[in-house]
């Protein structure tokens, strides 16, 4: 998958977008903040590097302070409201794709599931990934 490109956008088709290369870490997100955006019980998303990320059309965004201090922005289509993608003051050379975005997103599978503590009993998840509590100290660039 590494020099695949990857197309996705937004329910309307008013925002479109490019990504190219394999994803640092797929993963769902049961925090409070993903399942009120996403009206599910988690959000899935794949971390790439910005450079690896085009996009055209008109986006607006809302930013949040997370409970550990971090700003949280999310991006989406001003027209149909779908969420795109998501970026944290943690990680500012990184941005995470709502998964469901993609025109096939079959090739992706989640490693990881964070903020556990939030889960809801309905949301089914795969029992054998790696599970957090709350959102790791981890970051990509940690990893180069």
């Amino acid at each position: 998958m590494n020099e695949i490109k990857h197309h996705g956008k937004c329910l309307c088709g008013n925002v479109q977008y490019d990504v190219i290369g394999t994803p640092e870490i797929v993963a769902h997100c049961h925090c409070e903040d993903c399942q009120r955006a996403s009206g599910a019980g988690h959000s899935t998303a794949a971390m790439y590097a910005v450079e690896n990320f085009t996009m055209t059309g008109e986006t607006r965004s809302y930013e949040r302070v997370a409970e550990n201090g971090n700003r949280v922005t999310r991006v989406f289509c001003p027209v149909c409201s779908s969420p795109l993608y998501g970026c944290n003051s943690a990680n500012p050379n990184f941005l995470s794709i709502a998964l469901g975005t993609l025109d096939d997103s079959s090739p992706f599978n989640p490693q990881a599931i964070i903020f556990q503590r939030n889960h809801k009993t309905w949301d089914l998840m795969d029992e054998t990934l790696q599970s957090f509590d709350t959102q790791p100290q981890w970051s990509p660039e940690q990893d180069t």
